[in-house]
């Protein structure tokens, strides 16, 4: 009797029940730590993608800039050539990542571009004003090799 009484006025917690508790908050936190890893990789994806858009676009400007007539081409064969490698580092707070750019371009055999005339000096005047490019970047992300193409049209 007396024991029972004693049980009944005692208040808090047991130590199985903080025991308990403690293991269900483990759980949860090690659930949370997971749902940051894999936001934290998602984020680092679409920053490398982005940032190979950017290295993209970057190259395709400096092509238009040379023009086409400095492209190397050949009439039926298409011509690939490395281009520059490019770094681009991202920083937040202490935390910062680089990502290497690897390029590739080729410039497509292609006969849309090419004029054809003739003058009564010159029996047959030719005349490439542009030429199809393609552009491949490629970058590593998690011991895999990710890469995007564009293509575009250098006058």
């Amino acid at each position: 009797m007396l024991l029972g009484k004693a049980f009944k006025r005692r208040k808090g917690f047991g130590i199985i029940e903080v025991l308990i508790s403690i293991t269900v908050l483990g759980f949860l936190y090690l659930a949370l730590m997971n749902l940051q890893l894999g936001n934290r990789e998602s984020l680092l994806r679409i920053r490398g993608r982005d940032g190979a858009v950017e290295v993209t676009q970057q190259l395709l400007d400096s092509l238009q800039s040379v023009g086409a007539s400095l492209l190397p081409s050949k009439p039926k064969k298409d011509v690939t050539f490395d281009g520059p490698e490019y770094v681009r580092k991202w920083g937040r707070g202490d935390d910062s990542i680089s990502v290497r750019y690897f390029t590739e371009v080729t410039v497509q055999a292609d006969t849309m571009y090419h004029s054809k005339d003739s003058s009564l000096f010159e029996p047959s005047i030719e005349h490439v004003y542009a030429k199809n490019v393609k552009i491949k970047v490629s970058w590593r992300f998690k011991g895999s090799v990710q890469s995007i193409t564009t293509s575009g049209v250098v006058r």
